[in-house]
């Protein structure tokens, strides 16, 4: 299966989208990150771990984590700015990813030492930088209107004000929930590769001698997925190329962390479910496992397909000595999908929020 993602839309030079900033300090710079310099790299990773900590109370992104925004696989459907004081030292980073039709991501870091007056300059520089490349993003896919979505964490009131002010409206709230696993939970279903209840297969998909999944498979995953998330908060269509891309550029990427449900009690076996799990890799403790995406078709919700489908990854992660597996769930929705999840064990850990503002693009 070959997989083509689209040509970045951005513009890669910030000189052409923020003008002057006479409120920087004197010898401050605008310009992009450089992804083969591992100094670079190390201090990004540095900005993210403390951003982390300071919004919940610890880190977990590593290097992995940005080399998905500025490696050069990553600036295919990213870019990325910093701000660099007079000795070459980044201390503010802005990355935009081109996640699909009219949502533009935004993540949006200032050092946290910084002095008031220089923090606030660094993130007026990025958030003007953001405005250009929601234009030049929004132009490029023939819109009339781009979004800018970025996230903060609940008690981080700096990312607030600074959004607030820049524009941006907080829109929704995002439960961050864990489970804890036991290795005797590797027993939770029969088998993690395939199984049965009540009309419904659970498997994961299919693949063939060298590791790679059966293309049939994987497009069955994003039906489903498309289909479930239609009526759901912000969802955006995404083509099958840009799906794939994505998924695979997350690092905790594991093609055996697919599953897909079938009703399997008509002529023909029928995919209505899909969980795309990832594992979430720890320095300090056992890994976990991570549940990246998980839709039922409405046609075959009440039949226990949603529980099935995380029973399945409670097992799996069990199976692999793992001791905890994560997900996010609105906090906003209709679903009542916190009350499945509650009853089968998961606990809100940390709470985010989502922020959007609306970019007008130029004719």
């Amino acid at each position: 299966m070959t997989v083509i993602p689209q040509d970045s839309r951005f513009e890669s030079d910030p000189d052409e989208l923020v003008a002057e900033a006479p409120s920087l300090p004197d010898g401050w710079q605008i310009a992009s990150p450089d992804p083969g310099d591992r100094f670079d790299i190390a201090r990004l990773t540095h900005l993210l771990r403390a951003h982390e900590s300071h919004g919940r109370g610890w880190a977990g992104s590593g290097v992995d984590d940005v080399l998905v925004d500025v490696s050069e696989q990553g600036l295919r459907t990213r870019e990325n700015v910093v701000v660099r004081d007079e000795a070459g030292e980044i201390r503010a980073w802005g990355s935009v990813h081109d996640r699909a039709g009219g949502r533009m991501l935004y993540v949006h870091i200032v050092e946290r030492d910084l002095p008031e007056r220089v923090a606030q300059a660094c993130s007026d520089v990025l958030v003007e930088w953001a405005v250009g490349q929601a234009k030049a993003v929004g132009a490029a896919r023939g819109l009339e209107l781009q979004q800018i979505d970025t996230g903060a964490f609940a008690d981080d009131e700096r990312q607030h004000k600074w959004l607030a002010d820049a524009g941006f409206e907080q829109v929704r709230t995002w439960w961050q929930m864990s489970r804890p696993v036991g290795p005797e939970e590797a027993a939770q279903v029969p088998d993690i590769e395939l199984w049965e209840d009540r009309g419904v297969r659970f498997r994961q998909v299919r693949r063939a001698a060298d590791g790679m999944p059966d293309e049939d498979d994987l497009r069955a995953v994003h039906d489903v997925l498309e289909e479930a998330f239609l009526d759901h908060f912000n969802s955006r269509e995404e083509t099958f190329d840009e799906f794939i891309h994505r998924l695979r550029e997350d690092p905790g990427h594991r093609w055996d962390h697919w599953w897909l449900a079938e009703l399997v009690d008509g002529s023909t076996p029928e995919p209505v479910g899909a969980l795309i799990g990832t594992v979430s890799e720890s320095t300090e403790g056992p890994d976990g496992s991570y549940v990246s995406y998980i839709g039922v078709r409405a046609s075959a919700r009440g039949r226990g397909v949603a529980k099935g489908l995380l029973n399945t990854i409670i097992a799996d992660a069990a199976s692999r000595g793992r001791n905890r597996v994560g997900l996010e769930v609105d906090a906003d929705s209709s679903t009542g999908a916190e009350k499945l999840y509650t009853s089968l064990g998961w606990e809100t850990r940390y709470i985010t929020e989502s922020w959007h503002r609306d970019v007008v693009v130029p004719d």
